[in-house]
């Protein structure tokens, strides 16, 4: 079995001892550290994240810096196995939070969510996919008596009156994700 292929990491730090201390860490792991064109930027708490970033940002911070919501954040301290790991994940596209991290946006837990059954959470979002009753029957092998059911028992528990409005309350709600 081969070894997945490492990524092309932008490292922003301004201490010179941190920036090859960890620039040692993500080679160690298979990565390239580069200048140009990253998969995802890894920032050093003691580094501003970049306004405008062409990949995923990982920040190492011991909370989350003002104004910002990277895709991923860690310990400063982290190990090399979780920088590996959170690197990855990111580049993948999934957000990354260490245990103990404080909460963000998108992390926080959902208060007074109501309580979807897991059919429901899939239909809803393929109704913010922009899916018709019958082609989400299609896509999940059922009637489209029982799609019709299942929306309008979304629609009671979000207490919406149209698809668009079910889809913002999910949306809000971290219910679900587009």
């Amino acid at each position: 079995m081969t070894e997945p292929s490492g990524l092309r990491v932008r490292i922003h730090a301004a201490d010179p001892v941190r920036r090859r201390g960890l620039a040692a860490m993500l080679e160690a792991a298979g990565h390239a550290v580069t200048d140009d064109t990253p998969d995802v930027e890894l920032c050093d708490l003691a580094q501003p994240l970049p306004r405008e970033s062409e990949a995923a940002v990982v920040a190492l911070a011991a909370s989350v810096p003002a104004g910002a919501a990277p895709a991923g954040l860690l310990p400063p301290d982290a190990s090399a196995a979780q920088l590996d790991a959170a690197l990855r994940a990111v580049a993948a596209g999934l957000l990354v939070r260490a245990a103990g991290m404080p909460e963000t946006r998108g992390f926080a837990p959902i208060e007074d969510a109501p309580l979807l059954t897991p059919r429901e959470r899939e239909i809803l979002g393929l109704i913010g996919e922009g899916l018709s009753n019958k082609a989400m029957a299609r896509r999940l092998g059922i009637s489209v008596h029982t799609i019709k059911f299942h929306v309008e028992a979304l629609f009671a528990k979000l207490d919406a009156t149209s698809r668009a409005e079910a889809v913002t309350k999910g949306l809000r709600g971290g219910i679900i994700e587009l």
